[in-house]
């Protein structure tokens, strides 16, 4: 497949992002979602949503479903619990990996139930920040599933550890499992300093949900900007301040989109 591809770096701007901003969420999207469509920035390989979420204490997603989509959820600060309708529930917090498998369908909810005892009292407190990102399955109607893993924080730090996966060689790797042997989601996280090469595929999405790095061949990247990747990788991604790199794996694209 990459030999028919023609080579391409596209940096898309934190700012230049489609945002929801109500009272309880601040959510910036990577690609088209909910009312916010643009035909032109749909996916990019199997990736069709990153959604930069900020949700305050106390507050969240209420009941909802989904269908034929693998969605995996990576938190940077604070705490969310996740209920669905098939009887999965948790506390998803950084470092611990969570894939959630619609399928069919599934019905689940995401809160931000933070609290802190002051005296005799409790209060909701902190605000949850997290990335979701969804990547299509290899077929549709699978049996909805759930799994989360905690990583170690030495995995993370300085290097790549593969957070979730469905390729092959990444078996014994991953924290989790995702139901597309094409794609997978690698994390690091970066002191002022470190270095780290991405992984050569078809395509590939770089994501930096928090921090500043300088890109080799392109510059300087900040909290909230994304690059795709064609047909190209291997390039080295230097911290320039304390950071964090979400990146995409991508071995095929999304056919009809």
């Amino acid at each position: 497949m990459a030999k028919s591809l023609h080579p391409t770096v596209d940096v898309r701007r934190a700012a230049d992002r489609f945002r929801t901003k109500i009272s309880w969420l601040d959510s910036k999207h990577s690609f088209s979602f909910s009312n916010n469509y643009d035909p032109r920035n749909t996916h990019h390989g199997l990736l069709l949503v990153n959604n930069d979420d900020i949700v305050r204490a106390g507050k969240g997603f209420e009941t909802h479903p989904h269908e034929d989509m693998e969605i995996v959820t990576w938190v940077l600060r604070g705490s969310l619990v996740h209920q669905d309708s098939v009887g999965h529930n948790g506390l998803i917090y950084p470092g611990l990996a969570q894939r959630m498998s619609a399928g069919t369908g599934i019905m689940h909810s995401e809160k931000n139930d933070s609290w802190r005892l002051e005296g005799t009292k409790s209060r909701h407190t902190e605000p949850v920040h997290f990335v979701q990102m969804w990547v299509v399955p290899d077929e549709n109607g699978i049996k909805p599933g759930y799994q989360q893993m905690e990583i170690e924080d030495a995995a993370l730090h300085g290097k790549f550890a593969v957070v979730a996966s469905g390729i092959k060689r990444h078996k014994s790797d991953a924290a989790i499992q995702i139901k597309n042997r094409y794609a997978a989601l690698h994390a690091a996280r970066l002191k002022k300093g470190d270095q780290v090469t991405l992984p050569d595929a078809p395509f590939l999405h770089l994501f930096l949900p928090a921090g500043h790095v300088s890109l080799e061949g392109t510059g300087d990247l900040f909290a909230g900007d994304a690059v795709r990747f064609t047909a190209t990788g291997g390039q080295k991604v230097t911290a320039l301040k304390s950071s964090e790199l979400l990146v995409w794996e991508m071995h095929a694209t999304v056919q009809g989109w």
